[in-house]
């Protein structure tokens, strides 16, 4: 017992003597009271809407820093209480807690917690992290005695105040209080103290803005705390809930946009910790029209995506959900669904490019492609029809019979040639919008044909700042490419826009020029509506997560309304657009008129009254070696019968060679005299006309 005690007791001095040089050591290493009052633990971005109104604010927000004698004396009783009760008697380390927490560990409790003082909350949100590991417990105990014999109480509860982690990015009480109760943390009242205090334990479990029945509960142990320790009367009345709480607009639809957007940040700036400031392309009145326009359309026990692109790609709305909070699933930018006939744009694209006009003519009757069999939603076939009626009401056998006739590799080039960026497949099924795509993607190709063609690249961020103001980032719009030609966006906007004013487009109609698609999957899983106007393209996917039938979900119904209820608010103020559906068709697709079948005067060849053939150009004006005469002169037998007329002049009795020459040609001339014919002209090459 006495080698046991020598021992011991040596031990014993030795351990206070290295704990105190541990000590000495770390209070000599830490920053002074002004430098940790200036550091930040992290990065606040604040995001702005297109009109620079502030959308929401994410990462940490520290509010106004709060002196001592600043800060409410209840919120410090308040902390104390629930935190710290023996704050002001300790060093540091409080004896009693820790050796709960040793009794914890012998009797196989492998968690160590519950044993910070508020003095070690502050050294590890300082400087350690929060791994729950011994070796982490004894550099916090080292750290806070450091701090307590480096600086005072008061200095070490302000900084603890100032710094703790409330939780929805607020740091310190004063943007705990601005962001839960909209006032600063100097005009705090006792059950707004309570409800604060409370948070330290589990931020995210008890926050008002989460779970307000969890924050209150909360709140009434930090009272009860208070009254036992004797910080506030045992008869004070305080009802926590019945503190005002403020809306939180943090956690509405427009995360969804920021969800997409803020990522990008990686790969515009420069490795950056200070705050900054987004500057997007959100509309926040079109934002809250496209929130409420999928909200009271998508069917009960489905969801619902919108994604609206001004015509430079800027996304003025971005909706992933009906509800934000319940899934931040954005199914606008990471969802692959199948978009039924609103594939049949790039089907009709590639028609189109091959030489098809809206007017040309197919047939809707039964076809087998390689052993598929498609059939059209009503059931019928309806023989001879335009190309424009066809794809206004969406007949899919004249859609098989395009892919097939230009080839499905052909589709599905076009669909990457306008930006689809998910796998897709060649089999024949594929015009009808078998492969999976993402509405992001749809909608900007959409956006492409209402730029007449050319390529529209979505963006969502504008610039960046500094909170002082300095630019670090600034939008660039991409160049644009042609991908298709005038003519064949031409064709693709009348057969959209006839979709619309009498195909199953119609409930997309908003008492102005639109121009759109439907899409409806097999079972009706997926509803698709995608269109565009006065320079605005939207797209609407609905359907159900776990991919199961939607009753009743086509893309001619909810999906279509949805859009006509957001763009009658979109385009309010923009002015009214005409299409471009005129088709200025290349030379090579005109019809050709009678003057073209004759060709140039210079490709003509002559023939005498002999049959023999003569070259023009030949010899002098005039001379027999040349038959065309000087202006004015005429050749003999010129008097009796002009020379045939070319092009549109020419009537349907006129033809290439003289009675004379055929009646020779074929033996039977009779032999009375006649004035020798007059040179007849002999197309040297012909075309027919491209007809379907």
């Amino acid at each position: 017992m006495r080698r046991l005690f020598v021992w011991g007791g040596a031990l014993a001095v030795l351990g206070v003597l290295f704990v105190g040089l541990a000590v000495a050591f770390a209070a000599r290493s830490l920053p002074s009271y002004y430098q940790l009052k200036a550091t930040q633990t992290g990065q606040t971005i604040v995001v702005r809407a297109r009109d620079g109104s502030e959308i929401v604010e994410l990462g940490p927000s520290y509010g106004q820093w709060l002196a001592w004698n600043e800060i409410p004396q209840v919120m410090k009783d308040a902390m104390i209480s629930v935190e710290d009760r023996r704050y002001y008697s300790h060093f540091g380390v409080d004896p009693v807690r820790l050796t709960g927490a040793i009794w914890e560990g012998l009797t196989g409790d492998d968690r160590i917690g519950g044993t910070s003082t508020i003095t070690q909350q502050l050294a590890r949100n300082v400087f350690l992290n929060s791994n729950r590991t011994l070796d982490r417990k004894l550099r916090e105990a080292v750290l806070a005695l450091a701090m307590e014999a480096k600086f005072s109480k008061e200095q070490i509860l302000e900084l603890y105040l100032n710094k703790v982690y409330f939780g929805g990015g607020a740091y310190g009480v004063d943007s705990a209080s601005r962001k839960f109760f909209s006032h600063p943390a100097t005009e705090l009242s006792t059950a707004e103290a309570a409800i604060i205090a409370g948070l330290v334990k589990a931020p995210s479990r008890y926050s008002p803005t989460a779970d307000v029945d969890a924050a209150v509960a909360r709140a009434s142990v930090v009272l009860r705390l208070m009254k036992e320790q004797g910080r506030i009367p045992q008869d004070a009345t305080v009802d926590p809930s019945a503190v005002r709480l403020k809306e939180d607009n943090g956690q509405n639809s427009v995360r969804y946009f920021t969800d997409w957007a803020l990522p990008q940040l990686d790969l515009l700036l420069p490795e950056t910790f200070e705050p900054i400031e987004v500057w997007t392309t959100l509309d926040v009145g079109m934002q809250r029209a496209a929130t409420a326009a999928i909200q009271a359309n998508t069917p009960g026990g489905a969801q619902g995506a919108l994604v609206s692109l001004d015509r430079d790609g800027a996304i003025l709305a971005l909706v992933g959900g009906t509800d934000y909070v319940q899934t931040n699933y954005n199914r606008a930018t990471e969802a692959l669904r199948q978009p039924g006939s609103s594939w049949k744009l790039f089907v009709y694209l590639a028609a189109l490019e091959a030489g098809y006009t809206p007017e040309d003519r197919v047939v809707d009757t039964p076809v087998t492609i390689d052993g598929w069999s498609p059939r059209n939603s009503s059931g019928r076939n309806a023989g001879e029809m335009s190309l424009r009626t066809a794809f206004a009401y969406s007949v899919n056998t004249v859609a098989a019979q395009l892919g097939n006739e230009v080839g499905f590799g052909t589709v599905a080039s076009m669909a990457k040639r306008f930006g689809i960026t998910t796998p897709i497949s060649t089999f024949p099924a594929m015009v009808l919008g078998s492969s999976e795509v993402r509405l992001l993607d749809m909608t900007r190709a959409f956006a492409s044909i209402s730029e007449k063609g050319n390529s529209v690249e979505p963006y969502g961020i504008v610039k960046v700042t500094t909170a002082e103001g300095e630019l670090l980032y600034q939008h660039e719009r991409a160049r644009q490419a042609q991908l298709i030609p005038d003519y064949v966006a031409a064709g693709m906007t009348d057969l959209l826009q006839t979709a619309v004013n009498t195909g199953t487009g119609r409930a997309a109609q908003i008492g102005r020029p639109v121009a759109g698609k439907t899409g409806t999957t097999s079972s009706n899983k997926d509803g698709y509506f995608v269109g565009f106007s006065s320079g605005i393209t939207t797209g609407v996917w609905m359907g159900r997560d776990d991919n199961a039938r939607v009753g009743g979900l086509q893309g001619g119904t909810a999906p279509a309304r949805a859009f006509a209820a957001y763009m009658r608010y979109a385009v309010k103020n923009r002015p009214v657009e005409e299409f471009e559906t005129e088709l200025k068709l290349p030379e090579w697709q005109l019809e050709p008129d009678e003057e073209y079948l004759f060709g140039e005067p210079d490709d003509y060849y002559f023939i005498d009254e002999q049959g023999n053939l003569i070259e023009p150009g030949r010899g002098e004006e005039g001379s027999r070696d040349n038959p065309f005469p000087v202006e004015g002169e005429r050749l003999p037998g010129d008097l009796d019968r002009p020379r045939p007329p070319h092009g549109p002049d020419r009537s349907e009795d006129d033809q290439a060679a003289s009675d004379d020459f055929l009646e020779r040609a074929t033996g039977s001339e009779d032999r009375r005299p006649r004035p020798a014919p007059p040179p007849t002209p002999v197309p040297q090459t012909t075309r027919s006309p491209v007809q379907r």
